[in-house]
């Protein structure tokens, strides 16, 4: 059960995660262009790796790492790796309002592989959200998106199932962990899982690093998102994980679109349609069922 804290004490970390991981779309979008997929994703998770092995000295922690780095390596290509390759990837054809929406679907993989692997259980409430989530991503991705980028139906439809696999894969690692990394400390995993992926994306970045020097706005944009919207994003996640539980830090999920589709409104001149927001209503309904963070039955005999 969630620890009682005053909401005072941390909606203000809350609304800045946020707003952090929202805008994080704006700053990806503003460096795949330059960089490209695996470029950005590389430099981004670098980034993020050197912000925090500082703080994972400090606290004499480095030995955790290197003593079960098979694992946490593992970790990095699951959890940061593939996804933020895919996520830099699927921005160059959708808009960052669409991508932070199907980001929403991420605890709808959790709680399905979670039952698939680790035996979790799924009540007719949860099964019914699976469902109305998976829904949601059905019906946004086959009668199009008004946000999308002006390009063949079949790059934004590959986008899409590049949003998808990053959020399978945010699923998977969080099974990982529960299964073979529950006994390491937190700042170790993602401290470890950065490096882990910033070592299996050095080949690719390397492999298809642009001919073009990227210009001075590009390097600031993915040193805000490393240093930013990743590190320190992190770090006020797991604050709040310790001091609120992990059901009340996984909410925030649900806020991330609010900020995306707004910055991509503004900055981005990007469209939000109706169709959009039904979708999307109807995947963060789902997911919320489905992860076990609202159930019907409980609000009808409240």
């Amino acid at each position: 059960m969630d620890k009682k804290v005053p909401w005072g004490q941390w909606l203000p970390e809350f609304v800045l995660l946020a707003a952090m991981w929202g805008s994080s779309f704006l700053f990806m979008r503003e460096g795949v262009h330059a960089f490209g997929p695996f470029a950005t994703a590389w430099v981004r998770v670098t980034i993020a790796a050197l912000t925090l092995m500082p703080i994972l000295m400090w606290r004499d922690q480095t030995h955790a790492m290197l003593h079960r780095w098979r694992p946490i390596l593992l970790m990095g290509l699951l959890s940061s790796g593939i996804p933020a390759a895919c996520y830099s990837f699927a921005l160059l054809f959708i808009s960052t309002g669409l991508s932070s929406i199907l980001n929403s679907t991420t605890p709808l993989f959790g709680a399905l592989i979670a039952w698939w692997w680790l035996g979790d259980k799924l009540n007719a409430w949860r099964v019914i959200g699976l469902g109305l989530g998976f829904a949601g991503v059905v019906l946004l991705t086959f009668n199009g998106a008004g946000g999308a980028v002006a390009l063949s139906y079949s790059d934004e439809e590959l986008a899409i199932a590049a949003c998808l696999l990053a959020t399978l894969c945010y699923g998977i690692a969080g099974s990982f962990i529960k299964k073979y990394l529950f006994d390491v400390p937190v700042m170790v995993t993602t401290t470890g899982s950065f490096f882990g992926a910033s070592m299996t994306l050095l080949l690719p970045a390397i492999w298809f690093w642009p001919s073009e020097p990227p210009p001075l706005h590009a390097w600031l944009s993915l040193l805000v998102l490393g240093v930013f919207c990743t590190a320190l994003a992190y770090v006020i996640y797991f604050r709040l994980m310790t001091r609120n539980g992990p059901a009340t830090a996984m909410t925030v999920t649900y806020l991330i679109p609010v900020f995306a589709n707004c910055i991509g409104v503004i900055w981005l001149d990007e469209i939000v349609t109706p169709w959009m927001l039904g979708c999307g209503v109807l995947i963060v309904f789902g997911t919320a069922l489905a992860s076990g963070l609202m159930s019907l039955s409980k609000v009808k005999h409240e």
